[in-house]
């Protein structure tokens, strides 16, 4: 069974600089994925994929399942869903006993399953219950405990309601929200039809921080570049980009310069997968199967000639049971430099 972080390589307490992050996504932005992405930006708040609390605290195999990661990824944040009070103060508990930098929670998660369970977005109908969660969680750790949300569901739709459910949720003492600017449709349309059909609204995020200018936030939802993130920084506290960072993650490469203002050197795609190896070499022989990170590879060289062969030779290697390391470096051959 693996074993939490013994202590913390960040004092928890340490002040978050959430000007840029990573959102949480399922199935994407699993501890193999979150490596790669430092290889690209050292200073990027990134979070794991949504953890439902009873899978931590009753999985057979213990919280580590779910809860290990590398020590390169800090600054790093927890997504717990759930909405049992006590169970989400348990693991907010351990979740600073492995070190994490932040707990956040899920109130925005669309899909019916999250909400036959629930949690996720049909939360926001539920204010009161959501303080009694963030409460809970704040009264269990000292570390950061955040909200992410959408702008409304359903017909719980309108700004009063929104700044209804911000309001409450606030004067438990949380000061970060993360707001995903489209609505949450409960009824009649699929998780992917969620992140496409609501219109996109950044100018109600917007709005959000002039009437809550003492609150940090954060604004989530179809942003695409780095540079489009940067113009939204002088009318919130930061910026969460999702698929873009995963489809196309070079897009990350000069974060740390555009965003943060560090003087480093900006890291090149070949240098960035050379960085990943010995981590992907280390979990082969370990008997992790090379596919679950070369997965995470696959819009690593978008938009450069060989960047179709490149994916194809993944494709049709990686899925080998006893497939090595290296034919992520055989098929990064294919890219015409």
């Amino acid at each position: 069974m693996t074993t939490p972080h013994a202590t913390p390589t960040v004092p928890t307490k340490k002040k978050l600089d959430r000007r840029l992050s990573v959102a949480p996504m399922m199935d994407w932005t699993d501890r193999h994925q979150r490596v790669f992405m430092r290889g690209l930006t050292k200073e990027t708040l990134l979070y794991t994929e949504m953890v439902v609390a009873p899978a931590i605290i009753f999985g057979k195999d213990g919280p580590g399942r779910f809860l290990d990661f590398n020590e390169i990824e800090h600054p790093i944040a927890l997504q717990l869903g759930g909405s049992d009070p006590a169970q989400l103060a348990q693991c907010s508990k351990i979740a600073e006993e492995w070190g994490y930098n932040e707990v956040n929670l899920n109130c925005g998660c669309p899909s019916d399953r999250v909400s036959a369970g629930r949690f996720g977005a049909c939360l926001m109908a539920e204010p009161d219950l959501v303080a009694d969660c963030i409460k809970a969680m704040q009264d269990a750790c000292d570390l950061p405990v955040t909200v992410k949300h959408r702008i409304g569901i359903d017909d719980l739709d309108s700004y009063d309601l929104l700044c209804t459910f911000i309001d409450k949720v606030a004067q438990t003492g949380c000061e970060t929200f993360i707001i995903h600017a489209r609505k949450a449709w409960l009824k009649g349309l699929s998780p992917k039809q969620n992140r496409e059909v609501p219109p996109l609204r950044h100018d109600i995020v917007h709005e959000i921080k002039k009437d809550f200018p003492n609150l940090e936030i954060i604004l989530n939802g179809g942003i695409q570049t780095l540079e489009e993130a940067a113009s939204h920084l002088d009318k919130v506290d930061g910026v969460m980009i999702g698929r873009a960072a995963y489809e196309t993650p070079y897009i990350m490469a000069n974060a740390d310069q555009l965003i943060f203002g560090s003087d480093a050197p900006i890291v090149d795609r070949f240098s960035a997968l050379e960085q990943f190896m010995p981590y992907v070499e280390k979990q082969v022989a370990n008997d992790v199967y090379v596919r679950h990170m070369a997965k995470h590879l696959f819009g690593l060289f978008q938009g450069l000639r060989g960047a179709k062969a490149w994916r194809r030779s993944l494709s049709e290697t990686m899925f080998q049971d006893n497939a090595p390391a290296d034919i992520i470096r055989e098929a990064a051959r294919r890219i015409e430099i």
